[in-house]
């Protein structure tokens, strides 16, 4: 089964939402002007139903989701949701092979109304990772963990808002967006795990390439190296082989080697090697998900 689990697709009446505010997150036209970042001008292309759909063929299931690092769901109650409303009736009348993430707003923590807008079909529940990178951030929306683990349902973890516009157009998805996943992979690790035992999570980014961290991690007394959790995912964002080959070493490339589980050799080419592609098909199938989509 082909499936995208991380798609912005901006519908008419998000598009409208945005362009009505007078502060950012809004839409002047086609150019995006967000707190945190320089303006943006967005490609309509890029959020054109039929321009995706041939994208997406092939696709057994394209999830979309609000795009966190908008700050929609940082902001007030009562500005936020009203776009996240128009958000989910516009995600669920979506043709197939479309389906999408919930989305919830952070000022005003509601396990009621998330668990009402689940059943209504959604995938799972996204959050941004500037509400999941401290233990006292996990402790707030862990009401909202618990709807999800009631129903079985995955949280996806995204990067949320950068703080200020600092630096290069490309400053924004290069640091703040790789650091908040960095945090927010270990502050799980570290708290969100032993209250949520059994909630399946998915890091988009490659968690920030968090993984690969392990030997400081084991260094300073955070656990032994190689310890997997099978409820953690990873999908692969912007990434290439080298990244991704690097991740799945980490997280399962492993094999029997005279009756010991052994690493395998670094590929000896840029693309993926047998190595990895063993690791993906055979020893840790499912854990890397792929993406194919634009910027937003």
């Amino acid at each position: 089964m082909a499936v995208d689990v991380h798609q912005h697709l901006w519908t008419p009446a998000f598009v409208d939402a945005l362009r009505r505010r007078g502060t950012p997150p809004r839409l002047d036209g086609w150019t995006l002007h967000l707190a945190g970042e320089p303006a943006y001008r967005v490609h309509p292309g890029d959020h054109d139903l039929a321009g995706r759909l041939a994208l997406n063929e092939g696709l057994e299931l394209a999830l979309v989701s609000l795009s966190s690092p908008l700050g929609i769901e940082s902001l007030p109650a009562e500005d936020a949701w009203p776009i996240i409303d128009a958000y989910h009736e516009d995600a669920l009348a979506l043709p197939d092979p479309f389906g999408a993430w919930a989305a919830t707003c952070l000022d005003e923590i509601d396990p009621a109304r998330l668990a009402k807008t689940l059943d209504q079909g959604f995938a799972g529940l996204q959050l941004p990772a500037t509400a999941a990178g401290t233990g006292a951030d996990l402790a707030r929306v862990a009401p909202l963990l618990d709807v999800l683990t009631e129903r079985d349902l995955p949280l996806f973890v995204h990067p949320g808002p950068a703080a200020e516009p600092t630096g290069p157009g490309w400053w924004p998805a290069v640091v703040p967006y790789v650091q908040q996943m960095h945090a927010a992979w270990f502050a799980f690790t570290a708290f969100g795990r032993p209250r949520h035992p059994g909630l399946r999570v998915c890091f988009a980014l490659l968690a920030g390439l968090a993984p690969l961290h392990s030997e400081r991690l084991t260094s300073r007394g955070g656990g032994s190296r190689g310890r997997v959790d099978p409820e953690t995912f990873l999908e692969t964002s912007s990434y290439g082989p080298r990244a991704i080959d690097a991740i799945i070493r980490e997280l399962g490339v492993d094999v029997v080697v005279n009756g010991s589980d052994q690493p395998y050799a670094t590929a000896p080419d840029p693309a993926l090697g047998d190595a990895a592609r063993h690791a993906v098909a055979v020893v840790n199938p499912g854990r890397l998900l792929n993406r194919k989509e634009s910027r937003k």
